[in-house]
């Protein structure tokens, strides 16, 4: 093996080893404080796109329906898509960061992201489903690319970076989800819904000056011919597991929550939409804790095991307690923020460099957000064939029950880094 060591624009030394014939090579990024922060920012920037402009329909479905001349249904229909996108356009979105680098890649979904915001407010029901599709496709880019941004950037605090990086998108769905309904007022639902496209832009402006100067290379760290080892990894599925019924159950949770505490405790349309943003605004602070408790030498085998106890309270407690729910509502946020972090923390834990964690991150979130497509579907379906919400709560708690084993399994496992 020979080793090379080059200056990058930080003006401190990378390593960069390769090994002949083989083509294995790392590199490691050295950042002084304020580039490491730049780019930090402009990352956190960047997840605030991820998840409002398919929060920012929510608030204003009914106007949309009304708009385009259908049912309010069909409307909620386009918060699946993306989540579909999520699950069926993964692998081509590790694909295209492998080959074109994970610069010019997060670019790319950026503007993708931008030219679908304003294509689904530009005509009727058909750009709107056609611009909700480019959204999927950029976000699911920005899905696969982050975690290789932290494995690659920020390896030894990847659990505090994460966890940033969850509260961010939890501030995103936050953002949109109290605003878009005021703006409608004041501007129209198209302008409203385009008006989270200058986020976008915000988000480009710092990310070109967080890499400006920064050769873009395909992120190949180990041969393509491995690749396919992923899938037969034990851990790579007990973290796809995990993921499956985290995702199930938070998108299967964020669609009926409102309708299950209006039906099983009455609560207005506002009151509902009260609680279902405690749940989100509660993922913040699981997102920011859970590092923190990290630092403190805390396992993630622990943490883990104590957010499941929290997300598994929701389910339990509106069966057994319902009148206690903005209880069950905090508490399964703050677990729905924690676990995403833990997650993602030992993905990046359990892979051997940036190209295995982009391979790992591809397949965890190809079938996890195959699942979280099917669970806001599977939920109505089953309440609107039994009736009542037992069922379904029984759904959430199952999906949850995966989650947990699984992750306890990925927890224990010794990391290879």
């Amino acid at each position: 093996m020979c080793a090379s060591t080059t200056t990058d624009r930080y003006g401190l030394a990378s390593l960069r080893e390769s090994v002949p014939k083989e083509g294995h090579h790392i590199t490691t990024h050295a950042r002084s404080a304020s580039a490491a922060g730049l780019l930090l920012a402009a990352v956190l920037l960047y997840a605030l796109n991820l998840r409002g402009p398919i929060v920012a329909l929510a608030p204003v479905v009914d106007t949309v329906a009304a708009a385009l001349g259908v049912r309010p249904e069909t409307v909620g229909l386009l918060t699946g898509i993306p989540v579909l996108c999520f699950a069926l356009a993964a692998p081509f979105a590790s694909l295209l960061i492998a080959r074109a680098g994970l610069e010019r890649a997060v670019a790319l979904s950026l503007l993708v992201v931008f030219s679908g915001t304003a294509l689904r407010s530009a005509g009727g029901i058909e750009t709107a489903v056609a611009g909700t599709v480019l959204i999927g496709l950029g976000i699911t880019v920005g899905n696969v690319a982050v975690p290789v941004i932290i494995a690659r950037d920020f390896a030894h605090r990847a659990g505090a970076v994460t966890g940033m990086y969850t509260a961010a998108l939890n501030l995103g769905s936050v953002l949109t989800t109290l605003l878009t309904a005021p703006l409608a007022s004041a501007f129209g639902w198209r302008w409203a819904l385009v008006a989270w496209s200058l986020l976008m832009v915000a988000a480009g402006v710092l990310w070109r000056r967080a890499t400006a100067g920064q050769t873009s290379a395909p992120v190949v760290l180990v041969s393509e011919s491995t690749g396919g080892k992923v899938w037969r990894r034990p851990i790579a599925w007990f973290l796809t597991l995990t993921f499956a019924g985290q995702a199930f159950s938070y998108y299967a949770v964020t669609t009926w929550l409102p309708t299950i505490l209006g039906d099983l405790k009455g609560l207005s349309i506002e009151g509902a939409g009260g609680g279902a943003s405690l749940f989100q605004l509660a993922g913040i602070v699981g997102g920011i804790g859970v590092p923190l408790l990290v630092a403190r030498k805390a396992s993630l085998r622990t943490v883990f095991a104590g957010m499941s106890v929290l997300w598994l309270a929701l389910p339990a407690g509106l069966l057994l307690a319902p009148t206690l729910w903005p209880l069950w509502a905090l508490c399964a946020g703050v677990a729905q923020g924690g676990n995403f972090t833990v997650i993602f923390t030992l993905v990046v834990h359990h892979s051997a460099n940036q190209g295995d964690a982009r391979r790992m991150s591809a397949m965890v979130q190809a079938v996890g957000y195959a699942a979280a497509a099917v669970g806001p579907f599977a939920l109505g379906a089953v309440h609107s064939a039994v009736g009542g919400w037992t069922v379904p709560l029984f759904m959430v708690l199952g999906a949850l029950g995966v989650m947990t084993v699984a992750g306890l399994l990925s927890a224990s496992i010794r990391s290879v880094r």
